[in-house]
């Protein structure tokens, strides 16, 4: 199995959390390497996981010469993985890394479940006031689209099956969001999901996480997700909505103005006739893609 690590700006404790990855692997007795991937830090972190390279024979340090972001490190980091399961992580000590052999385990005991993930039972996050509820209308308006329950929906540790997420991959955007994606293209292709209760810890370092840009990104990410696998669930509501709109308002026309529809009533209706037709086609496009 592979580990991917994205690195970028961690020099002061990059090193406790590959000793933590490691020894609680070594201890489980699994085969595993470990990708330290530094995504083109500016501090002393590639410096640091190359010198420690010789104390972690299976650690691989992987550096990249310009910033990525973390869903480009995961998603190259997986499709470089020699591992058939690949778990992603933080290098910021804000995930319990040590229970990383449980979730290999519960995919290595049951063969249904395609990936394994650690949900927060707690908010550690910089801007909580403002995290907390922004993070739980996102998960709302993810778990209506993907009409699932979802724990946790941007949990970054997390272990799948890499022969599943391979068409996925592909998907994957550059930024945070990209835990987010990995978790709705499993769902929407009916490939079991399971979680587990894991702590949640105040990261060291400085947060990369910027509330706004990246909440914006979130919700277009989760919208974007289910366009791409299930586009009936985003369009054809508010189709129908507009639709039995029109028809209430043309009713209402022809009570009060007899055989003679307001302009507005015709636009409403036609509206909706148009996002009804854009839903069927893109549910078609979608269908023939096969790659759901």
């Amino acid at each position: 199995m592979t580990i991917v690590l994205p690195c970028y700006n961690e020099q002061d404790h990059v090193i406790d959390e590959v000793e933590r990855i490691c020894k609680a692997m070594d201890a489980s007795g699994h085969t595993y390497e470990l990708l330290a991937v530094d995504d083109c830090s500016t501090d002393d972190t590639l410096a640091r996981l190359e010198a420690a390279a010789p104390q972690f024979p299976n650690m691989q340090v992987v550096p990249f010469h310009r910033n990525g972001g973390s869903g480009t490190v995961r998603r190259i980091g997986s499709q470089q993985a020699r591992g058939d399961i690949v778990v992603w992580t933080d290098a910021d000590m804000s995930y319990p890394n040590e229970r990383i052999p449980d979730l290999i385990d519960i995919l290595d005991q049951d063969p249904t479940i395609d990936q394994v993930v650690g949900a927060r039972t707690t908010e550690e996050g910089t801007h909580k006031f403002l995290r907390v509820p922004a993070k739980w209308f996102i998960r709302k308006v993810a778990e209506r689209l993907a009409g699932q329950k979802i724990p946790d929906l941007n949990s970054g540790l997390r272990a799948f099956r890499k022969d599943v997420a391979e068409p996925y991959l592909k998907l994957l955007p550059p930024g945070f969001s990209c835990v987010t994606t990995i978790t709705l293209a499993f769902m929407s292709n009916q490939h079991d999901i399971r979680y587990v209760p894991i702590d949640y810890f105040k990261r060291s370092g400085s947060s990369k996480f910027h509330f706004v840009h990246d909440a914006y990104r979130y919700i277009l990410q989760v919208l974007r997700m289910v366009m791409y696998f299930n586009p009936l669930k985003v369009l054809m509501p508010l189709a129908l909505w507009l639709l039995g709109l029109g028809v209430a308002k043309g009713i209402l026309d022809m009570i009060l103005h007899p055989l003679r529809f307001a302009i507005n009533t015709v636009l409403i209706f036609v509206t909706g006739l148009i996002i009804a037709s854009m839903a069927l086609l893109a549910d078609l496009i979608v269908r023939s893609r096969g790659d759901t």
